[in-house]
């Protein structure tokens, strides 16, 4: 028997060990009918037990927490298909005139590329909290979602079914840190949020991201990280820089010390002068005195006056 992985245990205690099999791929606690006339068309409809349905009869779950599905991978799965069948029963549920998937979705649309009319099914009954936590689980056990649907997904358990970071992350195996930083990311700039969606940086480069507030700088930041694709460090410096809040240069001492007293020395030239005296300093030590005079007499009485001091 294949080994489990701790997801498979999470769910089996929680929606039973059949469910497990066929989501691990192990199905010998699952009978397979396969009878012409059901091939066809369902007559009786068994929990837990194995059935041919038609595509055409199976809708995917629009609470399905992936919602990017990589075309490439879809084609080498639909090429396994076509020479091996479909090994793995897709997990369904009953919905109006219709089943819906809770888990298998990627299955199914390469089954359709594959040319398949029918494959198997497993069909069940769950709430519909039940239902995205299958489908979540699933996803995360073999890595399908990005880090952006897998954030969502955790945030929508959360607010629709009002379940703590605790309880979610004892659902999928995972630490309630793990948890808490995957759904940070939510806090990331939208136009951010796609670059790591599209792969363009990496779960390292958006954590570091998330220590700007501006959104804008986050997003300028993410364009620098693609052009000079900068690794994880350097980027985690710059945001070290672009939060340092910039000194206020604030005048020196000495540079209003030195004011009042150039004032001072107008002043006092002024009394000696008779007239306005403007002391324009280039520095410390140099600069020009302005004396201003008003007439000839005045300008005659200035010469005078400073002739006289000998």
């Amino acid at each position: 028997m294949a080994k489990r992985t701790g997801l498979g245990r999470g769910l089996g205690a929680i929606f039973g060990d059949d469910v497990v099999e066929n989501i691990d791929g192990e199905n010998k606690n699952v009978s397979r009918e396969t009878s012409p006339e059901e091939s066809s068309e369902l007559k009786k409809e068994e929990p837990g037990k194995e059935y041919m349905m038609k595509l055409s009869v199976i809708e995917p779950n629009r609470g399905q927490p992936r919602k990017d599905f990589n075309e490439e991978s879809i084609g080498e799965l639909a090429d396994s298909i076509k020479k091996y069948g479909v090994l793995q029963p897709l997990l369904v549920q009953k919905s109006g005139d219709h089943y819906e998937i809770v888990a298998g979705e990627r299955r199914w649309r390469a089954a359709k590329e594959a040319g398949l009319k029918e494959v198997p099914v497993v069909i069940k009954e769950y709430t519909k909290q039940q239902t995205m936590e299958i489908a979540l689980i699933e996803n995360v056990q073999r890595e399908d979602l990005n880090p952006i649907e897998e954030a969502q997904a955790y945030q929508q358990l959360m607010q629709e079914f009002e379940l703590t970071q605790e309880e979610i992350a004892e659902r999928v195996s995972r630490s309630r840190t793990a948890i808490t930083n995957c759904m940070r990311l939510l806090k990331l700039d939208k136009r951010v949020q796609d670059m790591l969606i599209q792969g363009q940086i990496s779960s390292g480069h958006a954590r570091a991201l998330l220590a700007l507030e501006n959104l804008d700088a986050q997003y300028q930041l993410g364009l620098k990280i693609i052009d000079q694709r900068l690794s994880v460090r350097e980027v985690e410096k710059l945001v070290k820089l672009l939060g340092k809040p910039k000194k206020q240069e604030k005048p020196k001492e000495e540079e209003k010390d030195l004011s009042f007293i150039f004032k001072d020395l107008e002043e006092r030239m002024k009394q000696v002068m008779g007239t306005k005296v403007i002391i324009n300093k280039k520095d410390r030590n140099k600069g020009r005195i302005e004396i201003e005079y008003y007439s000839e007499a005045e300008l005659e009485r200035i010469v005078e006056l400073i002739e006289s001091i000998k």
